[in-house]
């Protein structure tokens, strides 16, 4: 890293998170909007710092609202986060006299309002989908460990109806494994295959059940277009429980290399929750076994189809 970046977060290393009076509001957003943005891509700090080309420490003090950074760094972080500086710093609600209108009448309105002007905003422009084949097209998301391949295979043979792996669609795609797309070509060629993968699927398919990646969520025009033509179930479990199932199947990723992984595993489940609550259905697997868990999910699809 060089002199200027290096120079980047004036708090000394060693320095405690002063009391939250004391901290300057600006950068207490900053560093919040980091930690969400870390969490939501299922990044670690180590992991972020190492692709930013700054400490762990300095990074440690951004997120805690103590480092005052330099535009320089500000874009590294950002880069290792795979978003845009202005999406790290601020929003893009600011760039217009339109946007800060749309704002306004936004601003301070709960979730279900927001979820009403979502879809009437999607009807207008054109992008919300009429698409009868929707309540026929099941889609699992959720945390790995969740359970989406096991119920996901069992829900189709259950309603005679083919089951796709959407990772191994994406492999299809690449012509490699998930791990080596993201290791020879990056994060951002990850996502564009999964959107292809994700189109392709519903194109081909009217009746489907998906069993979708965890990071689906962390591409908004991937999940818009999951929302828009499929029903989507939300496969919930407690994070110990993620933990153990994917420890079972003898794969920690992407907690293997940290000491605090059901820390980490916790934030990522915090900085997701919000996105997978948008799902049409919620089955909760916590504490229960396999027959158990398929009964809640086979029962609450059923009734959302019928329904449609």
């Amino acid at each position: 890293m060089n002199d200027r970046a290096e120079a980047v977060l004036s708090a000394p290393a060693d320095a405690a998170p002063p009391a939250d009076e004391a901290k300057n509001p600006l950068l207490v957003a900053l560093g919040e909007r980091v930690r969400n943005l870390r969490a939501r891509r299922g990044l670690t700090r180590k992991a972020v710092a190492q692709a930013a080309d700054v400490s762990e420490r300095h990074l440690a003090n951004l997120e805690y609202g103590i480092g005052n950074a330099s535009i320089l760094v500000l874009q590294q972080v950002a880069t290792a986060l795979h978003c845009s500086l202005a999406e790290l710093v601020g929003d893009v609600t600011t760039s217009s006299p339109e946007w800060l209108l749309i704002r306004e009448l936004l601003e301070r309105r709960g979730e279900a309002d927001l979820r009403r002007a979502r879809i009437a905003l999607g009807e207008l422009l054109g992008t919300a989908s009429g698409d009868p084949a929707r309540h026929r097209r099941i889609a699992l998301v959720g945390l790995r460990g969740a359970g989406k391949s096991t119920l996901g295979q069992m829900l189709a043979d259950d309603l005679e109806v083919p089951f796709i792996e959407l990772s191994r669609e994406i492999e299809k795609l690449a012509g490699c494994s998930v791990r080596e797309i993201h290791d020879l070509y990056g994060t951002n060629a990850y996502r564009r295959y999964e959107r292809r993968a994700l189109e392709e699927t519903i194109q081909i398919y009217s009746e489907v059940v998906i069993a979708t990646p965890g990071g689906i969520v962390s591409d908004p025009a991937t999940f818009n277009e999951l929302l828009s033509h499929c029903t989507t179930v939300w496969l919930q479990a407690a994070p110990e429980e993620h933990m153990g199932r994917v420890a079972a199947q003898g794969d920690t990723r992407p907690m293997a290399a940290s000491k605090e992984a059901m820390d980490d595993l916790r934030r990522i489940l915090a900085g997701r929750a919000a996105f997978y609550s948008k799902a049409d259905l919620s089955v909760d697997t916590s504490g229960q076994d396999l027959p158990q868990s398929f009964q809640a999910l086979r029962t609450a699809v059923r009734e959302a189809m019928s329904r449609g």
